[in-house]
């Protein structure tokens, strides 16, 4: 039994095992980056060691359970024990719990109303709201479903998922609309290239369209199966807010939501997806 008497370790030792853990995590990074699966030269040439270094500690893992080896082709690839680890963090993993510090992060940098908004079974809806100290009067709050067509959320939303619903909540929204909006949409192709455009520039930016004097950029949350899992969108008067693609707002807007988005797993260079 240790009592407050013991000598610590060496502070080599520490070193040691600390040094030990990070080139497992690195054998486990690697594997993944390889998509799950590898060779021992593939995965000693990915993670920048020896072969026979890495053969070392792939032994210990395999011991753990976190890798397993195929008997036939002698490829490693992720085990029992980190799916069980990688499951547990998926369910962990709740785009809106994760959005709460970037949310007051983005309100505190720009002193702008920001929200986080999820696909409801009535469209577009907001979930978690921020007010900065001096908030401007809007008729949304959480709980609020918004436009697909004229929200910069909605138009998200509308060019990250194929789902059949959309289509018919788009049908209503566009008679709905007032004659104008409502012929610019109905153009041939409008709203294909309007999907087009903001998956490319990775975000929606609105003036006016969905509330007069309010404009506001809008930009996805994706979870680790590259599938949006919400949206991250900031907003203000339009005479008082940079919308430019370029300017501040914007590339605050995307750089939370692709924090929020690597908090869930999602990899810039992963494929994109629709659900």
């Amino acid at each position: 039994m240790s009592s407050s008497s013991d000598p610590a370790p060496p502070p080599r030792d520490r070193r040691q095992r600390v040094q030990a853990a990070t080139t497992g995590v690195a054998m486990l990074k690697g594997l993944a980056s390889l998509g799950g699966r590898a060779s021992l030269t593939s995965l000693a040439r990915e993670v920048g060691e020896p072969p026979a270094k890495v053969h070392r500690y792939l032994l210990s893992l395999l011991e753990a359970g976190m890798i397993a080896q195929d008997p036939l082709s002698q490829h490693y690839y992720l085990g029992p024990e980190t799916i069980h680890i990688g499951l547990v963090a998926i369910r962990l993993a709740d785009p809106v719990r994760l959005a709460e510090a970037p949310l007051a992060r983005l309100r505190e940098a720009l002193g702008l109303t920001c929200f986080v908004a999820v696909m409801g079974n009535r469209g577009p809806t907001i979930v978690r709201f921020e007010e900065p100290a001096l908030p401007v009067t809007l008729n949304v709050r959480a709980g609020s479903v918004l436009s697909l067509l004229t929200s910069a959320t909605g138009r998200v939303f509308l060019s990250h998922l194929d789902d059949p619903r959309l289509r018919e909540w788009v049908r209503d929204e566009l008679l709905a609309l007032p004659a104008g909006q409502r012929q610019s949409l109905e153009q041939k192709g409008a709203i294909n290239s309007l999907r087009r455009d903001i998956r490319e520039q990775g975000m929606a930016i609105v003036r006016d369209t969905y509330l007069p004097g309010i404009s506001a950029v809008a930009a996805p949350i994706h979870g680790a199966d590259g599938k949006i899992a919400a949206v991250l969108t900031t907003l203000g008067p339009s005479g008082s807010i940079d919308v430019d693609e370029e300017g501040q707002v914007a590339a605050k807007v995307r750089e939370e939501a692709a924090a929020i988005s690597a908090s869930l797993g999602w990899r810039p260079d992963a494929s994109p997806a629709t659900s």
